[in-house]
């Protein structure tokens, strides 16, 4: 390996371990010859059946350390969200948010009476809400784009009383509350209906067993009595929905999380409306429209250009049965977003954090390895970073299609052991199927 292609993986190898290393109570696991890691793949990679692959490389080395059918496609299931925020991250940055603004169309009187309406215009931010919602939901990092905040400004500036309707505005994105396996109806894998003005996700209840119907005038419905609640008069029953005006002026806005903190909420507890309102703000921002398929396009432009590679890619979560990504796709972006600590932070821990809090607690893995998980009814996938017990960082991807996800949970984990307890040889390995 040339020096500066070897300084450049051992910087990235710092970065990742740094930041496994981070996580309270993690030491380092007892050592295992590279032949028990190629030994535990083998048995466990096919023994429940279906259709399998896996890449394993040691970003220290850039030496593959296992690899079976990696360059075969398969369903991705929630590893596509690894697609849709290492592009959000590369596109708009790990600062960039995403506003909620109440613009008005007439004249604030010296009196603090507003002449005319107001408009509640969404751009797509799927942590708008309630504090109290986004605090229980998403913890206080989040609470500052609220309905609260809203109206804060809007009694700041002097509105005492408002005369005219309050309008929600969504056309930021498309109307499709859904995705395709849906018919682009809201349906509760999304957890949500989509809308570029979701207040508290669109939900009800605090449970999201029930869903608002028509989102933006739900959102418009809560102004109407988030004002009042702050003493601001509002006409009864002038809730509704339009377009906000050419030439409304800005009275309040409230911003999202910065885009490192809302992949970090898509990505660790595999949020489907996070990942699919982010691949429609791709498509409104970078592609011309707020859609699935104009930020599917976004994201193949991005994979294609900063990564080389062309998987199918047609929505943001994975729950589309036409997208396809081979282990050897997944790892190559793992391996190029290793060196950003937003992208790496936002992965699961195991036995810690997300969805796989519950997964190889109290082995070798706990707390050594960070990884996004898939799931279809009979597709399980494991993809991400462990740290090996010489200091090494293991990128891997393990895609498994046609199999009971209960059964591969434990497979996998046992996968992610053998890459913990994994002791660096002193000769360089070979490919092992």
């Amino acid at each position: 390996m040339p020096r500066h292609a070897r300084a450049r993986a051992i910087a990235v190898t710092v970065a990742v371990a740094a930041a496994l290393l981070g996580v309270p109570g993690v030491s380092i696991a007892a050592a295992s010859p590279l032949s028990a890691l190629r030994r535990v793949f083998a048995r466990e990679l096919n023994a429940g059946g279906g259709s399998n692959g896996a890449l394993v490389v040691d970003m220290n080395t850039g030496q593959t350390l296992y690899s079976y059918k990696a360059n075969v496609g398969r369903l991705p299931a929630s590893n596509e969200k690894i697609y849709t925020t290492s592009t959000a991250l590369l596109r708009f940055g790990p600062d960039a948010t995403l506003q909620t603004t109440v613009y008005g169309v007439g004249t604030l009187e010296p009196d603090g009476t507003f002449e005319g309406s107001l408009y509640l215009h969404g751009g797509g931010d799927p942590s708008f809400g309630s504090t109290g919602f986004d605090d229980y939901f998403y913890g206080r990092n989040v609470t500052g784009a609220t309905m609260q905040s809203l109206v804060a400004q809007l009694v700041h500036v002097g509105i005492k009383s408002v005369t005219g309707d309050v309008y929600g505005d969504a056309s930021y994105l498309d109307a499709a509350q859904g995705t395709s396996p849906s018919h682009f109806r809201a349906s509760f894998d999304l957890g949500s209906p989509l809308s570029a003005l979701d207040y508290n996700r669109g939900w009800l209840d605090s449970s999201g067993n029930y869903f608002q119907a028509n989102p933006p005038l739900y959102a418009a419905q809560q102004l109407v009595l988030a004002l009042r609640a702050a003493k601001v008069k509002v006409p009864r029953s002038h809730a509704s929905t339009a377009t906000t005006p050419a030439g409304a002026q800005t009275l309040a806005t409230v911003s999202s999380p910065p885009m490192s903190t809302l992949i970090a909420l898509t990505n660790t507890p595999s949020d489907n409306f996070f990942a699919e309102t982010l691949i429609k703000d791709l498509g409104a921002r970078f592609g011309g429209r707020g859609s699935t398929a104009a930020g599917a396009a976004v994201v193949r432009a991005e994979v294609a250009s900063e990564f080389g590679l062309h998987p199918k890619i047609y929505d943001g979560s994975g729950l589309s049965y036409s997208d396809s990504s081979s282990p050897a796709d997944i790892v190559t972006v793992l391996e190029k977003m290793a060196g950003d600590k937003d992208f790496v932070d936002s992965l699961a821990i195991a036995g810690k954090t997300g969805t796989l809090e519950e997964r190889m607690v109290g082995t070798d893995a706990d707390g050594q390895c960070r990884g996004k998980t898939g799931t279809l009814a009979a597709v399980s996938n494991l993809s991400g970073y462990c740290l090996a017990r010489d200091g090494h960082t293991l990128v891997f991807s393990i895609l498994q299609n046609y199999v009971s996800p209960d059964v591969e949970h434990g497979l996998q984990d046992a996968m992610a052991e053998a890459l913990v307890r994994y002791n660096a040889p002193t000769t360089a390995p070979t490919p092992g199927p």
